[in-house]
């Protein structure tokens, strides 16, 4: 809204500091209403491409207001350097009548002026769209959001469909405030709305679990609408997260992957979970229910409560059952652990375990 507002003041002070010098010009040479007309649409069709090819750069989010202030600054340096080179052209051609050369030195101060408004507005529109880059050029001088206290958390929706994040936050391990952006509630809702009954429920079982950490006191989870560049979700949320320097949980691998190499701390929930799961030596007894038959002759397969494959030797005819077995070892993979261990026979050759 306000570089709408400047725009419309640009091409109205073009418009007016044109006419201003050139009407004078005119009644001193006597040069035809016509030629007016001419100069004064050349110079604002010069004007209207200055702000058409600002409108075609996207990048139109209003800085601080000293970010303005130092494009105002930057602009009248620029002009009164061009300025010299004004001056140096009207004496190149400056014409002997006295009276035309007082005319041409007040068409070339229209000219300066001009120059001033152009490079003031393209200096204003430059910080306000290169404020995040800007400490490159002014050390330490930078306008992106400073966030005090904790760090941010950003969380996707395949974080808050998964819900782990409410356990999770609910034993205050995670510092700061968990932010879920607009476009990410967007996605939520387009899931929850789909024709797919799988996906339909997803989304559902999403918004429901974030009312739910939004209705806990001990939690502080907020949905912001801030923009961001991208044209995914994922894009967009990694530029989010760079720009406020947030912290990124998700359980997404690719976007992990993405992040981290942009730069972005990323919190993925899988691999935290895999980080606390319990450590099983070889020769410890654990017991788990085989489910199902194993890739190998006598082999059983069963799951622990955290998901974790436990594949059992000489155990296939106990499917269905609960078994005590032996850890033999344990194999750390891209998928998760698996443990793998032998059951024995009860002495006696009564199967032990109870049924499922």
């Amino acid at each position: 809204m306000v570089l709408h507002i400047l725009r419309g003041v640009f091409l109205l002070l073009v418009a007016s500091v044109t006419m201003l010098y050139v009407l004078p010009f005119q009644a001193d040479r006597g040069v035809q209403f016509g030629e007016v007309l001419l100069m004064v649409g050349l110079t604002l069709g010069i004007a209207g491409a200055i702000v058409a090819a600002d409108i075609l750069i996207r990048r139109k989010r209003l800085s601080a207001l000293s970010g303005v202030f130092l494009g105002l600054i930057a602009g009248l340096l620029a002009a009164y350097a061009l300025s010299f080179v004004v001056d140096l052209i009207g004496l190149l051609v400056a014409p002997d009548d006295p009276a035309a050369r007082e005319a041409m030195a007040k068409l070339l101060q229209g000219v300066k002026v001009l120059i001033g408004l152009i490079t003031c507005y393209l200096g204003i529109s430059l910080v306000i769209q290169t404020k995040d880059d800007f400490r490159f050029v002014i050390p330490y001088v930078e306008f992106t959001k400073q966030i005090r206290g904790p760090r941010p958390t950003l969380l996707d929706s395949s974080t808050i469909i998964d819900g782990r994040v409410l356990d999770l936050a609910g034993t205050h391990v995670l510092q700061g405030p968990m932010l879920v952006p607009k476009f990410v509630l967007d996605e939520l809702q387009l899931i929850a709305d789909s024709s797919d009954r799988v996906r339909r429920t997803r989304g559902r079982r999403g918004l429901d679990l974030l009312h739910k950490m939004q209705s806990d006191p001990k939690l502080e989870v907020s949905i912001v609408d801030m923009p961001a560049e991208g044209a995914t979700v994922d894009q967009r949320l990694v530029a989010l997260a760079q720009e406020i320097r947030a912290r990124l949980m998700t359980n997404d691998y690719n976007l992990t992957k993405i992040a981290r190499l942009r730069g972005v701390e990323v919190i993925n929930v899988n691999e935290l979970a895999l980080a606390v799961r319990p450590v099983v030596l070889p020769g410890e007894t654990i017991g788990v229910k085989v489910i199902r038959p194993g890739e190998a002759a006598g082999q059983g397969v069963g799951y622990l409560e955290d998901g974790t494959m436990v594949v059992v030797e000489n155990a296939r005819h106990m499917i269905g059952r609960e078994v005590q077995l032996v850890v033999t070892s344990s194999l750390q993979t891209s998928a998760g652990r698996m443990i793998f261990g032998r059951y024995e026979e009860p002495a006696g050759g009564e199967p032990g375990g109870a049924a499922g």
